[in-house]
């Protein structure tokens, strides 16, 4: 299996404790990119003022960190552009009857 797979497989375990949908479902993970044993990863929150702003991405960050084949993940935290529900996965869309 890829190990960018295996991030994600990793990624999808993660909730958001507001909703009962996992983060990459939610769009919440903008991009992963795997260069050599270093994963860089780029993800958003829903709002600025999240109340999880500084456990989730040292959550994603650790979960990526698990994956045999990483030794550093570099994540950038981001707000261009801004989530949106449109962002969301049919499947988080469903899960939340939208």
């Amino acid at each position: 299996m890829e190990i960018k797979t295996k991030i994600i497989d990793e990624i999808r375990k993660i909730y958001d404790p507001e909703l009962p949908v996992n983060i990459y479902e939610l769009g919440l993970i903008y991009d992963i990119k795997v260069k050599g044993r270093k994963a860089e990863i780029k993800m958003t929150l829903t709002t600025p003022n999240c109340p999880v702003a500084e456990s989730l991405p040292k959550e994603v960050k650790n979960g990526a960190m698990q994956v045999e084949g990483i030794d550093a993940v570099d994540l950038q935290l981001v707000w261009d552009p801004p989530w949106t529900k449109d962002m969301m996965s049919d499947a988080a869309k469903l899960e939340l009857n939208l």
